[in-house]
């Protein structure tokens, strides 16, 4: 299967948690031919099949340049793939009638209600989760240099620039009616986000800690680059400029700032999350991260005749039939997920490169982790 033709063509809670992925060689000697050919530092794969445990592998450096081997529970930076796991938390919300995918932002955000213009008031749950609240692309969190610090350092912090942004953000025009036409923004999840801590009364990174890091025992993820600067303790992430890869030292500047976490600030080991992967494969049947098989149904079915779902693009290939899917970049790192609920295999790959050398990179891992899924030739 080509790259051209991938992109064209118990609960489950319980046992991601209790049947933890592991590291295997043959999957690990697919993605080491892979890194030969390509120009990523590193590369994770995974590979999800039936109920028997997910298999990872890790293969390359932490760092170009530098000989440090990548580990397989070396951390890689999720980016916007952080969105399906936003969803889940507001899916927990509804399910405890705390909210519902029909909640109109004044009732959502009921300390901004009063500042809200007309158009605005429109907005739903619903419409944020599949990128249909008229909000623009271009609108993203601008924050100054000691509120990129600050928000690094407390979730507090961070939870007060979502505040300021939501309020902020709202206050500009829409670029279409609620529901009339699909725009992905990140300022969508990040109220998204805002919502959750006001339901919750926490911020956001401490929900998803507690609600989905902690059940699944997801112990590396975090948020932000990975790793300490002046170590080389985690894989640095990359970008190429003048056809040279140009390594990134971990710090503030090395992500997306903290207020954007709810769209795309969590990191962690490949196995960490095949658990998440392994529970969205299954949802839809056996339920898991606190959610009825019926909840996940509803979280993963676009709503306005579109693909896009909850955190997911729901589509059909011919290896799978209806697929969900999703990739994720802050510009230094990339990642790709792709499910098949229907036929109970997935796979997944992850790098610490951005660009376009980092999606051709994960797209030929999982391409070729699916053409030996759906073969039934998986790696054992």
């Amino acid at each position: 299967m080509t790259r051209r033709q991938l992109l064209a063509a118990t609960p489950a809670l319980m046992y991601a948690a209790s049947h933890g992925p592991r590291p295997d060689s043959e999957l690990g000697n697919l993605l080491q031919a892979i890194v030969e050919k390509r120009t990523a530092p590193a590369l994770a794969g995974i590979a999800i099949t039936g109920n028997r445990p997910p298999l990872t592998a890790v293969v390359g450096v932490r760092k170009h340049g530098d000989p440090t081997p990548a580990r397989p529970n070396d951390r890689f930076h999720l980016g916007s793939c952080t969105k399906a796991m936003t969803a889940v938390l507001i899916a927990q919300l509804i399910e405890e009638g705390k909210l519902d995918w029909s909640t109109r932002l004044p009732d959502a955000l009921p300390d901004l209600a009063a500042r809200l213009p007309a158009e605005i008031c429109g907005i739903t749950i619903d419409h944020l989760l599949a990128h249909r609240s008229g909000l623009s692309s271009k609108l993203h969190p601008r924050p100054t240099l000691a509120e990129r610090i600050a928000g690094a350092q407390s979730p507090a912090a961070a939870r007060a620039q979502r505040t300021a942004f939501a309020a902020d953000v709202l206050t500009q025009p829409l670029i279409a009616p609620p529901g009339n036409a699909y725009e992905y923004s990140n300022a969508g999840y990040i109220l998204l986000g805002a919502i959750i801590e006001r339901r919750r009364d926490r911020p956001w990174e401490e929900v998803i800690r507690a609600r989905l890091f902690k059940p699944l025992r997801m112990r590396s993820a975090g948020f932000g680059a990975m790793g300490a600067p002046n170590s080389v303790d985690q894989p640095w992430q990359h970008q190429i400029k003048s056809g040279k890869i140009l390594a990134i030292e971990p710090g503030v500047f090395a992500d997306n700032p903290a207020s954007l976490g709810p769209a795309g600030t969590v990191h962690c080991a490949p196995a960490d999350w095949a658990r998440f992967l392994s529970v969205a494969l299954r949802g839809e049947t056996a339920g898991g991260c606190g959610l009825r098989a019926a909840t996940w149904k509803r979280l993963l079915t676009p709503q306005f005749g579109g693909d896009y779902a909850g955190g997911w693009i729901v589509t059909e290939r011919s290896w799978g039939g209806r697929v969900v899917t999703h990739a994720g970049s802050n510009t230094l790192s990339y990642c790709v997920a792709w499910l098949a609920p229907d036929r109970g295999f997935g796979a997944a790959a992850m790098t610490n490169l951005g660009g376009n050398g980092a999606a051709e990179a994960c797209d030929d891992a999982v391409s070729a982790i699916i053409g030996k899924l759906a073969s039934g030739a998986a790696p054992r």
